[in-house]
């Protein structure tokens, strides 16, 4: 006979409703706490770092409108990527997508640079969208037919387009007159996302970010689709008997986060780059995913995360700037966030049990849980 102790998770009988709604500030808190033991562990002053970190950024016109670049393509992605995730299908290609869009809506100013028409804009909107369809396609279509993991076969799909990106730029979409260096041409007046205001560079990718939050609200909370994903994401068999398709949604929820992620995508290149380069994201597909888990799943709350996370990068190179530290900060915050908002949605509907087995003659038989 011998003991064993272990520790287990247990899930609890009712979730704390209150914990459950401050959770991401539970969250932010526990961020900002360790970000703070990180830096005077550098050597800096926790609280200035963290006020150059968190609050600097907002202080001038010119570093809102960066803000909004930023939060653009992150509250696009997690806001097509929020529909998979309702419906138990797990996107993790969002970076692929986004960069396929920006190949694909950039095709045509590299192509045919003398297109110079109110119509090239709108088209290359159009090819960024069904560029960002056709690679969601290809892990929907595989999950459907041959029943492979979505989450491995999107996530592979995200190393192809970015090879694809590195390839393109220093060949076939490779600017003639570019001095052998990779990269496309740059796009004419005609072919550039216009700005919003003149106060600044944000473009209309922010207000693109606007109206897909509105409309995913208003499809999930008030239309028989949203009603239907939400269903065979929480319980697929009485949705089947409902007469709910699960193939079918999968496939309608990668198509428009395929669709959100290549419309950010071509965003990003038209509106704030203005040529194909060999990386056209710092990783906006990844980041989007602790946007949307941080919003709670919820359009609404993904917008307010999106700006947190947007501020995370304005911040890394605040910091690298000021305190001369590496630009992989952002990262680390970013990480933090995730793993405290997993981590609080873990406790807050499970609870941690100390038990201890007695194992004798093949037989287990647990005592004294606590």
């Amino acid at each position: 006979m011998q003991p064993d102790f272990s520790i287990r998770l247990e899930k609890r009988g009712e979730a704390s409703a209150f914990f459950s709604v401050f959770s991401p500030l539970i969250a932010l808190v526990l961020m900002l706490f360790v970000g703070g033991v990180l830096f005077a562990i550098m050597g800096h002053n926790p609280l200035n770092a963290l006020y150059i970190y968190f609050v600097e950024p907002l202080t001038d016109t010119w570093s809102l409108h960066e803000l909004a670049i930023k939060a653009a393509p992150l509250i696009l992605i997690a806001t097509g990527l929020s529909l998979c995730f309702r419906s138990g299908n797990w996107n993790i290609g969002a970076e692929g997508q986004f960069i396929i869009g920006g190949i694909a809506g950039a095709t045509l100013p590299v192509f045919f640079p003398q297109y110079t028409s109110f119509s090239i804009l709108p088209l290359m909107i159009i090819f960024g969208v069904l560029g960002g369809m056709a690679w969601a396609f290809i892990p929907a279509y595989l999950k459907n037919r041959f029943g492979t993991n979505e989450i491995l076969t999107s996530l592979m799909l995200v190393y192809v387009a970015e090879l694809l990106l590195d390839w393109i730029v220093r060949g076939p979409y490779r600017n003639p007159q570019g001095f052998n260096f990779p990269g496309s041409v740059s796009f004419s007046e005609w072919q550039i996302l216009p700005e919003m205001l003149a106060s600044g560079r944000a473009h209309y990718g922010f207000l693109f970010a606007i109206l897909g939050v509105i409309i995913v609200w208003f499809m999930l909370s008030k239309t028989m689709k949203g009603f239907e994903i939400q269903v065979i994401g929480q319980a697929p068999r009485a949705g089947r008997f409902a007469g709910f398709s699960p193939k079918r949604t999968t496939l309608f929820v990668f198509l428009l986060s395929g669709a959100f992620a290549g419309l950010a995508g071509i965003a990003e290149v038209s509106g704030a780059i203005q040529q194909l380069r060999p990386s056209i994201s710092p990783g906006y597909g990844f980041t989007a995913i602790i946007v949307a888990f941080l919003g709670r799943l919820n359009p609404l709350g993904i917008f307010a995360a999106g700006l947190v996370l947007a501020l995370s990068y304005l911040g890394g190179e605040a910091v690298q700037i000021s305190l001369n530290m590496t630009d992989k900060i952002a990262s680390v915050f970013q990480g933090l966030l995730l793993f405290f908002v997993l981590g609080c949605d873990t406790l807050i509907h499970h609870k941690i049990s100390f038990g201890r087995s007695w194992f004798f003659v093949g037989k287990d038989v647990s005592h004294g849980s606590v």
